[in-house]
């Protein structure tokens, strides 16, 4: 009996946990497009679909897994992510920028935990010695700004520095989106702490970085969950 059907479907099959990811994509792109003409009207709903949409993704690629271990931990740093996303929507009555801390917060030591126990392949490299100098260097420039959320900020900076770090250890396509996600919270704490500094522009860039970072990650992640190399 010809084998030849089999290695077919084997070749196709694997790669549709890839497809999840298409609403995520297509509304990633209309949010960081309102941001950029500031259409806000549309830019926070759309804000409010995201997480979701990626936790909706990452559950169509770990099917037939997602009561594992793992799986808890991508959907806790993504829900956390989501009230971050959310804070003044869905706590209004809450001050907004320590929810958002402490939401995020919540969410990196998930990912610090899904990464280096379910996704490492290598130890350190030696350019991650540049987290802990971006941590210092951030807490330099931005400390005169922070007053009474200064121990807040910095504890923060640790854990984003510590996903970043994290990422690191792991395959090119997570090591990028931990660099992106530094990179959005680092143009995000100088609109915040520093605004007479940044265009208007850098909340688009803040938002495309976000999503690209968050994305890569979980890609990333299910790309090595599911051990292969080649995209299944």
């Amino acid at each position: 009996m010809s084998t030849a059907p089999v290695r077919d479907q084997t070749r196709v099959l694997p790669r549709r946990w890839w497809w999840g990811f298409v609403p995520f994509a297509a509304m990633s792109a209309v949010h960081v497009a309102a941001r950029a003409v500031e259409a806000d009207w549309l830019a926070g709903p759309a804000k409010l679909t995201l997480m979701p949409l990626l936790a909706a993704a990452a559950l169509w690629g770990l099917r037939g897994r997602w009561r594992n271990g793992p799986a808890v931990l991508v959907l806790a740093a993504l829900f956390f992510s989501w009230i971050g996303d959310g804070a003044a929507a869905f706590l209004p009555a809450l001050p907004e920028l320590p929810v958002m801390l402490g939401a995020f917060g919540i969410a990196h030591l998930c990912y610090i935990r899904l990464l280096w126990k379910y996704a490492s392949v290598h130890g350190f490299p030696r350019w991650a010695l540049v987290f802990p100098l971006w941590w210092a260097a951030m807490l330099v420039v931005l400390w005169p700004a922070l007053g009474s959320l200064a121990p807040a900020v910095a504890l923060y900076g640790l854990v984003l520095g510590g996903t970043a770090a994290t990422a690191a250890r792991c395959s090119p396509l997570i090591a990028a989106g931990g660099l992106l996600f530094l990179a959005s919270d680092t143009i995000l704490s100088f609109r915040i702490f520093m605004p007479e500094s940044m265009p208007d522009i850098t909340s688009a860039l803040v938002m495309l970085t976000y999503c690209a970072g968050q994305g890569m990650i979980i890609a990333g992640f299910l790309r090595a969950f599911r051990g292969t190399g080649d995209g299944t």
